[in-house]
């Protein structure tokens, strides 16, 4: 492991032990905190890449590799990261309330088809939107004048 690998673990499970403090297991709302903070405290880039990596690692430690999928973990930090600079909720309850939306663990399933999902490409790389555009592709579309493509 890298100096930088150590370094954004110890990120990670500086982030998650926040998280877990006032928690009972980590379900999706926790996941969906753990972003909000890795966003808040890294920017979106590199969010991604500590909590992918972190998810990525948590996984193999518990045996279960196969849970980790590329494309929800980058999405999910994307939509949370949009939203965060959307807002200026400085807590996350606030946040949670604010966008609500978040807490619906099926919410992915507005933007891609489970077929799309459940491919390798989708588990092991990114795989974009094929049902909707996420928010900030449906603005830039606008913004430049295209059509939505069906």
């Amino acid at each position: 492991m890298s100096k930088d690998d150590t370094r954004d673990a110890s990120v990670f499970d500086a982030l998650m032990a926040e998280v877990m403090a006032g928690a009972t297991r980590f379900g999706h709302r926790e996941h969906v905190h753990l972003t909000w903070l890795a966003v808040r405290r890294c920017g979106v880039p590199a969010a991604v890449g500590l909590v992918s990596d972190g998810i990525q690692r948590t996984a193999r430690y518990a045996g279960a590799p196969q849970k980790y999928h590329a494309t929800i973990s980058r999405a999910w930090v994307e939509l949370v990261g949009y939203h965060v600079a959307e807002s200026g909720e400085g807590d996350f309850p606030a946040f949670a309330d604010h966008h609500s939306a978040l807490l619906d663990k099926r919410l992915l399933t507005r933007f891609y088809r489970p077929a799309t999902l459940a491919s390798t490409r989708a588990r092991t790389g990114w795989a974009e939107p094929d049902l909707a555009p996420f928010p900030w592709q449906d603005a830039a579309r606008q913004h430049s004048g295209q059509k939505e493509v069906p």
